[in-house]
């Protein structure tokens, strides 16, 4: 005998694809989804095998406890996490009439799940909230070489605007605040930043400005693209930038407790 195969399981890539996003194995991810339950008094049992049959499709949606664990881990909405809401059953009697109102299992009546709208591929409703790690990468002439910066920011998103600022003390270039002012279009992101470098740094307190557009990838939790500006010798410049989310938490404690450098 062979073993029975599903032919509707489809496994769940989508929310693979934000784990990994989290850097998350599928057992921290199980650990993560209890302590969430936890620590707002909606305990679960969330374990490895769970997650191996959300991924697999093998369990298409999630029961209620582990929907609300699953969007306050990822800040996402359980749709776009590739599963797709429980459809009513609709009954359609043999003869092709349909519409009786009959139980399941009655003479001439199979039942048979309705058309469900599958999520679209970038969802439209992501929420960018939240505490992101800023990387960007520039040459110094001056130095004659390749550097990074590094920022623990904060994004506060307005219908299609988001707002950032670094928080204080989260610069790895010494003290070095940094400031976006964004605009969201689907999976594009295109704005202005500016970052004061530190009175005490190697550019002794100048000022940057510039633009920046990044590529949201499907999972909403990285943005990646190019900055331009202007040099200290009104050269333009350039290099990649990205965005890497990391908490979707505002609250005085965990801004408090991304206010230092990133590793």
């Amino acid at each position: 005998m062979f073993p029975r195969v599903d032919a509707m399981t489809t496994p769940n890539d989508t929310l693979r694809a934000v784990r990994v996003s989290l850097r998350l194995s599928q057992d921290d991810l199980a650990k993560a989804l209890r302590d969430w339950g936890l620590s707002v008094g909606q305990p679960n049992d969330a374990s490895k095998r769970l997650v191996q049959r959300w991924e697999a499709g093998i369990s298409r949606f999630p029961r209620p406890v582990y929907t609300r664990a699953l969007e306050g881990v990822t800040g996402l909405p359980v749709e776009s996490l590739g599963f797709a809401p429980p459809a009513p059953m609709a009954r359609v009697s043999s003869d092709g009439s349909g519409g009786h109102d009959l139980a399941p299992g009655e003479d001439g009546i199979t039942p048979v799940p309705a058309a469900s709208p599958q999520p679209a591929v970038f969802p439209n409703s992501l929420n960018f909230n939240g505490i992101w790690l800023s990387r960007y990468e520039f040459f110094s002439s001056g130095r004659d070489g390749s550097y990074e910066g590094r920022h623990y920011v904060v994004l506060y998103q307005h219908g299609n605007r988001l707002t950032g600022r670094s928080l204080a003390g989260a610069s790895s270039n010494a003290d070095s605040p940094l400031s976006l002012d964004l605009t969201v279009d689907l999976n594009v992101v295109t704005g202005t930043w500016t970052e004061q470098t530190a009175a005490n740094g190697y550019y002794q307190g100048a000022r940057y400005h510039g633009a920046v557009q990044l590529l949201v990838d499907p999972t909403g939790r990285r943005m990646s693209g190019k900055w331009v500006g202007f040099g200290k010798d009104f050269d333009v410049n350039t290099g990649p930038w990205e965005l890497v989310f990391r908490d979707t938490s505002t609250s005085k404690a965990t801004l408090d407790a991304y206010s230092r450098p990133p590793e």
